[in-house]
């Protein structure tokens, strides 16, 4: 349970740190790459065993890695694209309703329980979120295309699906951080390609700013990682629990935080989206 506590609250930072992004004009591209490569280099370091290049290629979950690279980095970037073109409201609503994806997933693929109770709250976690997310009519942008949303909806749903995949049937438990670590360096990899293409194209300078809050971004987003990986092994809890409780609980606590740190206005829609989420996972966790 530590372990999903901890997953919660690093997830929830990645947010902030997001959130202080905007506010000190971080170059939001640049400092994804930067924190790719971060993170790899965590998990390099965290693993006990000698790193060879020849053993990581002939593990069983080196093309999942390669396929989790590429949805990690083009994720990151619908999330931008979709806050930027349909609303930040919009984005997180397609970004946390995705949960149902890996939780379905549980619920077929490994014939986990399917109780009523637990029916029921992982349908209230979905209206939690929506009401969480939410913003007032003056606050919401139009809503003009559905595809970057759907794309983000997508996307998020199928990196939590098949992280819980491959720790299953490929990663052994001494193998998460250099699981981890090639995830990171493949997105790293792909994210320096495409700021290589567009400094071919057109000129952009990379400040020193950029590189440290991409360093900061990369440890948090490494152990929010490890620290999801290590809470799916814990047999206490069906991924379709803990899939639940993680992202309604980050929307909550993103709330709350962004409330007393940020002072964002919270609607009373938004507090009933609190409550509603606080109920959902005390419903799916008791299920």
């Amino acid at each position: 349970m530590i372990y999903l506590i901890l997953s919660i609250l690093a997830s929830t930072a990645i947010f902030v740190v997001f959130k202080l992004f905007n506010r000190f004009k971080i170059h939001t591209l640049q400092a994804i790459v930067v924190n790719y490569i971060t993170a790899a280099t965590f998990g390099i370091f965290s693993y006990n065993s000698t790193v060879e290049v020849t053993t990581i290629i002939n593990s069983t979950w080196f093309f999942g890695a390669i396929f989790l690279g590429f949805l990690f980095i083009c994720v990151f970037n619908l999330m931008a694209l979709t806050a930027q073109r349909n609303g930040l409201s919009v984005a997180s609503v397609a970004g946390k309703m995705s949960v149902i994806i890996p939780v379905i997933f549980g619920l077929y693929a490994y014939d986990e329980s399917l109780k009523f109770q637990k029916i029921f709250g992982i349908v209230l976690a979905l209206i939690a979120v929506y009401l969480t997310a939410v913003k007032s009519k003056s606050e919401q942008s139009s809503k003009q295309g559905l595809l970057l949303p759907f794309l983000l909806f997508l996307g998020s749903g199928i990196i939590d699906a098949s992280i819980k995949y491959f720790e299953t049937a490929y990663v052994p438990k001494n193998g998460i951080p250099i699981f981890s670590a090639t995830i990171f360096g493949f997105a790293g990899f792909i994210g320096l390609l495409i700021l290589i293409y567009n400094r071919a194209n057109k000129t952009f300078k990379f400040e020193g700013k950029n590189f440290f809050g991409g360093v900061i971004l990369g440890a948090i987003n490494y152990y929010s990682i490890i620290y999801l990986l290590k809470a799916l092994q814990y047999n206490g809890l069906e991924s379709s629990t803990l899939f639940t409780v993680n992202n309604v609980a980050i929307v909550m606590v993103s709330t709350l935080l962004g409330l007393l740190l940020f002072k964002e206005s919270i609607s009373k829609m938004n507090w009933l989206g609190i409550s509603l989420a606080i109920v959902s996972i005390l419903l799916v966790t008791l299920a």
